[in-house]
């Protein structure tokens, strides 16, 4: 079961015993857990809601932390939810710009819990009338004052500031192509035109064809996870491109105009593997700047530097040795140092990881990590650990 019928989730809300007692079972018995609820008199459709429920709340913990326990969902909307802590900061973003704001495309309803956590007055929009009593429990679960209703979002009237989340899975398949969201990303662009201060949130994968003319660009990662990738139209716009990250709860942003390219040069002391989010929005060139580094080869997100700099955009590699990218001679000079454990990375040489691994035929104490790259228009192979 992904999801819980409307009639089993009104039970639910009103029998918060059984949602602790599903939570125990599930925990204690696993796969069994059925059967303890009916032992106990449970109805087993009521037992199998609880049970989804109480499995959907463990899953959504890496989300939502300990709130995921208060909090209702279906499979495919956890699936689409915003992490807490970024919703949490857009909400600080649109409080800052006003005190009322449209969410269409509402979902379960979590990014607008945010925004009423935040100060502002929330009217929450999904077209599903299932979807959208998901998102009434939840707002009153948390006890805030977030006005859910049933709608189109390209019909509905819009607050000064409005925020959108279209669909983007249909069938149980994710879609790639913003023209197949739900709805469509151009029409929703178009609508979200009339409000002051405006965002639609994508998937980390869109392709910068799709960003409008004057928009802000802006790509989240949390943990080294890009999460999301999010458009601030009208004057919520501020800069071209952004590379927000996420590191220990801390957040950090890089900014830039998205079009540069770092400066190619040789070979250094120090490998940077710029974080996901940099590499999607294009700001490569500007993190380089802030590391005098360089890449080195054109167009490969590998940056080089003679010093170890701190940062939360990149992690850093100290190089330890640099050869050609020759699986026998690999296999000959790690078999010399005892490297048995090797995480392999790649970029720009096209080679499968785990079909190199396999011919290195790895054996020995140590470890380290091999990352095959590009140098000029050479493949090379360089043996790192991490600084």
């Amino acid at each position: 079961m992904d999801a819980v019928e409307p009639s089993l989730l009104e039970a639910l809300r009103a029998d918060p015993g059984l949602q602790s007692a599903a939570a125990e079972a599930l925990s204690r018995e696993g796969d069994r857990a059925p059967l303890a609820l009916r032992k106990a008199g449970v109805d087993p459709a009521l037992a199998a809601a609880a049970l989804t429920l109480a499995d959907l709340r463990r899953s959504a913990r890496a989300k939502f932390g300990d709130l995921a326990d208060r909090l209702y969902f279906t499979r495919a909307g956890l699936e689409q939810a915003t992490r807490w802590p970024v919703a949490v900061r857009r909400a600080a973003r649109f409080a800052a710009a006003g005190d009322r704001v449209t969410d269409l495309c509402c979902g379960l309803g979590t990014e607008a819990l945010a925004f009423a956590e935040a100060g502002l007055a929330v009217e929450a929009v999904d077209m599903d009338p299932a979807t959208a009593a998901y998102a009434s429990a939840n707002a009153e679960a948390l006890g805030l004052p977030v006005e859910v209703r049933v709608g189109n979002a390209l019909t509905t009237p819009l607050s000064p500031t409005a925020f959108a989340d279209p669909a983007r899975r249909s069938g149980g398949t994710r879609n790639f192509n913003p023209a197949d969201y739900s709805p469509p990303l151009d029409p929703l662009l178009s609508h979200l035109g009339g409000a002051r201060f405006a965002a639609v949130k994508l998937g980390p994968g869109i392709g910068h064809d799709w960003i409008p003319e004057g928009a802000e660009a802006e790509w989240v990662s949390v943990d080294r996870d890009v999460v999301e990738a999010c458009l601030w139209l009208g004057e919520a716009a501020q800069v071209s491109r952004r590379a927000s990250v996420c590191k220990a709860g801390t957040w950090h942003e890089l900014t830039g105009t998205g079009d540069r390219l770092a400066e190619v040069g040789p070979v250094a002391d120090y490998l940077y593997e710029p974080d996901g989010a940099v590499i999607r929005a294009g700001l490569v060139a500007e993190l380089a700047d802030s590391l005098d580094a360089h890449t080195a080869s054109e167009r490969i997100a590998y940056l080089y530097g003679d010093d170890l700099r701190e940062t939360p955009f990149a992690r850093a590699w100290k190089i330890e040795e640099v050869w050609p990218l020759h699986p026998k001679k690999l296999k000959a000079l790690l078999a010399e140092r005892g490297i048995g454990r090797l995480t392999i990375k790649q970029r720009g040489t096209g080679i499968d990881p785990a079909a190199l691994r396999k011919q290195l035929k790895l054996k020995g104490p140590y470890e380290a990590t091999l990352i095959a790259t590009r140098i000029g228009e050479a493949h090379a192979a360089l043996l790192c650990n991490e600084a």
